[in-house]
């Protein structure tokens, strides 16, 4: 009998301190998710629409924002540039401006890499030299993926000569994107024929 009794009371007595250590923690983690909510929120509305003009990135680097027909913007580092179909957004942090872009998801992408480093790592996967207008090579800022994949992306587009079995000269679309958060390449993509194809290494034509 006496013993039962002391069982149910050091049951109980377990219990109670458990509901008094965990009250604190689910304390903490309502402060931890008030002041993560109220740092995004401030976040949101330092962002504004990007205005066109010269700017400094985080890194020191200078870059160029400019509109472009039916709002598209332009993002130019060193003569090489990328268009967006998209509403850019600027951030202002000691004089140096955060570029970032709202998602179809509602996701906020910051756009961390710039076109010429872009440019550099889609060329050297793609085994190219030059991407410029002028040899109709082309790079686009856009989202790819769906869904919670959904990231925005620099797109590399041109055309290049191969020789089919070694011998027929033909020219291939190809293409390659790179993350523009974190610079990796993404996806290479080629014509379905292209492992028939030898690539001598040269510049975008």
């Amino acid at each position: 009998m006496y013993k039962k009794i002391f069982s149910i009371f050091i049951l109980v007595l377990v219990v109670s301190i458990g509901f008094v250590l965990a009250a604190p923690n689910n304390s903490q983690q309502g402060d931890s998710t008030n002041a993560i909510a109220a740092s995004q929120q401030t976040q949101d509305q330092n962002r504004v629409r990007v205005q066109d003009g010269t700017h400094m990135g985080e890194g020191g680097q200078m870059f160029k924002v400019q509109t472009q027909a039916n709002n598209r913007m332009r993002l130019e580092v060193e003569g090489i540039s990328a268009e967006c179909d998209c509403e850019m957004k600027q951030e202002k942090v000691d004089n140096k401006t955060k570029l970032s872009t709202i998602l179809s998801n509602g996701k906020n992408a910051e756009i961390k890499i710039m076109p010429n480093t872009a440019s550099e790592k889609a060329l050297e996967k793609l085994k190219l030299s030059v991407c410029s207008e002028e040899n109709e090579c082309k790079i686009e800022l856009k989202e790819i993926g769906s869904g919670k994949q959904t990231k925005l992306a620099y797109e590399l587009k041109t055309q290049r000569r191969a020789k089919v079995f070694g011998l027929f000269k033909s020219r291939m679309q190809i293409q390659a994107q790179v993350d523009a958060e974190n610079g990796e390449v993404i996806k290479v993509k080629k014509p379905w024929w292209s492992f028939l194809a030898s690539e001598p290494i040269e510049e975008a034509i």
